[in-house]
């Protein structure tokens, strides 16, 4: 089996299995205020070194590989971009907001995991903190597949001093546009793919239907290769099994969206913790196989 190691690149973390770099987890981006800057993994590439994922395209430069965006938080954007506003549309505002990279508690490889521990803060464009995060990657090869996994944790703490709606543009009126979480945006290649689901018809049907895990399957230019990203919505978070924000065109994307089309509220001082499984396949995995493997993870 592979043997993952993880190091700090300036202001990136890098993991890798064997020659191969798995993922980059850019901790610290530069990118300007109105894309909402954050943490972001890209590249994503399977084991054998397939790309999966897409940064910065030119038509959302805000969409970054996987990342945590939250268009609508309260009144503040933490996605990028403009901001859908009830009966008015898209309007550009001043309310795109940061995640802070404050700190790591850990970072290592232990048992053939490699972890990271961080703290954040988000902050509003307006120099508010509304709101800590404790955030855990955790990232494993799977023995006897051509697949790895990332573990993604995140506990939200709210410090505004009042209560925080997490929505999303369709709970703002827009119809199927309940993207708002961990979101993935695939390569180019990738639109048009098939998408599987645990639960509901499959296809880009599955917009705004529940399902315990949703998966992604894509061709690669060039290589004549095919590649499966699987995401699933662990037991026990907001609105498990989740409704899914899901495409395969104009472009691929993949997102557990909790806050499709109801607003949760987070009292002062609560913490929300959300929890989800990526496994990125390097070749066309079929709904059975995504059922085998996902009854062997914790």
């Amino acid at each position: 089996m592979s043997e993952l190691a993880i190091a700090d690149v300036n202001s990136a973390l890098t993991v890798t299995a064997d020659d191969v770099e798995l993922c980059r987890y850019v901790y610290n981006s530069d990118v300007a205020q109105v894309e909402s800057p954050r943490p972001y993994l890209h590249p994503l590439r399977t084991l054998d070194g397939k790309l999966v994922s897409l940064y910065r395209p030119h038509d959302h430069v805000w969409h970054k590989g996987i990342s945590l965006a939250l268009p609508n938080v309260g009144p503040e954007n933490f996605w990028g971009g403009p901001t859908f506003v009830r009966d008015e549309g898209y309007v550009r505002l001043p309310n795109n907001g940061a995640q802070a990279h404050q700190g790591f508690d850990t970072v290592d490889v232990d048992g053939g995991i490699a972890r990271v521990d961080e703290r954040l803060t988000w902050i509003t464009q307006g120099g508010e903190i509304w709101l800590t995060e404790l955030r855990q990657l955790r990232f494993s090869v799977l023995a006897d597949t051509d697949a790895w996994v990332l573990s993604f944790t995140t506990a939200l703490t709210n410090c505004r001093g009042e209560s925080i709606g997490f929505g999303s543009p369709t709970t703002e009126g827009r119809p199927n546009a309940g993207y708002a979480g961990l979101f993935w945006r695939g390569p180019r290649s990738f639109n048009k793919g098939t998408v599987l689901s645990s639960d509901g018809p499959g296809g880009p049907a599955m917009m705004g239907e529940r399902a315990r895990w949703l998966a992604y399957v894509g061709r690669h230019d060039e290589i004549d290769a095919t590649s499966t990203v699987v995401f699933r919505d662990q037991n026990g978070n907001v609105s498990h099994p989740t409704k899914w924000f899901v495409r395969d065109d104009p472009y691929a994307c993949v997102c557990p969206a909790p806050f499709f089309d109801e607003v949760h509220d987070l009292a002062d001082g609560a913490t929300m913790t959300l929890r989800y499984t990526v496994v990125v396949a390097g070749a066309p995995w079929d709904a059975k196989q995504v059922e085998s493997v996902l009854s062997t993870l914790p």
